[in-house]
């Protein structure tokens, strides 16, 4: 059992596994079968002959008749297998067993040199067959390979290609002989994967070299200046400064409460002259006397804020002035 298991896979470690069950077993048809195919896949193919021949022996059946004859095949034996393939027992075989011995007897005639008589033996029913059967695959890939090699290589694509349709599942390389035929060459993905990597790091490299270059340092707050640009041109026109803006404002409010106080004082003398007497000329030069006085007591009047500009809910100018 394990034979069967690693024979494909592993077949040296089934070939080991055989001789144990030979040693163990050695009477047992089916083990002397198993050691036999174990043989065969390591190429120790004198082993293999001699358990095959056991083997028919002890079951009496013809059915390892064609692998006997590859056997002499790989014992560089060809004329033996020719014969073999001419023996009464072919025609015991089954269709697959005829088939595997057709095979067999077209790669005997290549060994011999007989190219195209290898093509002539593949050339059966069965080949023009269009049912697919398990080794139909392998029969038109045989065709295909001896037609390429006489040099008809237009046909022997179109076997391949037939072969191809046929194996279901893998047992021939017929999609890389047609992709050979055909000029198509395979690339390993895993090959250039690293050079991808390497191209895409340099790449990633010089996307940060050039971040880098676009950087610009950005001047802190208090070296910031701010600037208007007029839309429709590139000219950047420096805004107005709010700390000017202010002053400004003050300095317009302190002059407006100055005109008020003027304007207050101009209506006060209005109404003085307004209520006085016509007096003679001789009080005139005391009126002069009077205005004169009037006006030096205007002037010290002036020196101190109205009652209304003393009001709570005002602070007079001047104080805004000592506060700046």
């Amino acid at each position: 059992m394990m034979v069967a298991r690693l024979l494909d896979e592993e077949p040296e470690q089934a070939y080991a596994y055989s001789r144990v069950a030979l040693r163990l077993a050695s009477r047992v048809a089916a083990v002397r079968e198993a050691a036999g195919f174990a043989s065969y896949a390591t190429e120790r193919y004198s082993e293999a002959l001699a358990e095959f021949r056991t083997t028919r022996r002890m079951t009496g059946t013809v059915d390892l008749w064609p692998v006997m004859a590859d056997c002499e095949r790989g014992l560089g034996r060809p004329e033996r297998a020719l014969e073999m393939a001419g023996a009464p027992e072919v025609h015991k075989l089954d269709k697959a067993g005829q088939v595997e011995m057709r095979l067999v007897a077209a790669g005997a005639r290549q060994d011999l040199g007989q190219a195209e008589a290898a093509v002539v033996t593949l050339q059966s029913s069965e080949l023009a067959a269009n049912a697919v059967h398990p080794w139909t695959a392998r029969l038109r890939y045989a065709y295909a390979d001896a037609l390429l090699t006489v040099g008809r290589e237009n046909e022997a694509r179109e076997w391949f290609a037939k072969a191809l349709e046929a194996d279901h599942n893998g047992t021939t390389d017929a999609s890389d002989r047609l992709a050979q035929l055909d000029g198509v060459a395979f690339v390993d993905a895993f090959d250039g994967e690293g050079d991808g990597d390497e191209d895409e790091r340099a790449g990633t490299a010089g996307t940060d070299d050039t971040d880098e270059s676009d950087d610009v340092d950005v001047p802190a707050d208090d070296d910031l200046t701010d600037e208007v640009v007029v839309e429709g041109t590139d000219t950047a026109v420096d805004a107005p400064d709010d700390d000017a803006d202010d002053a400004d404002d003050h300095s317009d409010s302190e002059d407006d409460d100055e005109d008020d106080d003027t304007s207050s004082d101009a209506r006060a003398h209005a109404e003085e002259a307004d209520d006085e007497p016509e007096e003679s000329a001789a009080d005139a030069g005391a009126d002069d006397t009077d205005t004169d006085g009037n006006a030096t007591e205007q002037k010290a009047g002036d020196a101190e804020p109205s009652s209304f500009l003393d009001s709570p809910f005002r602070a007079p100018a001047h104080t805004d002035r000592e506060d700046d």
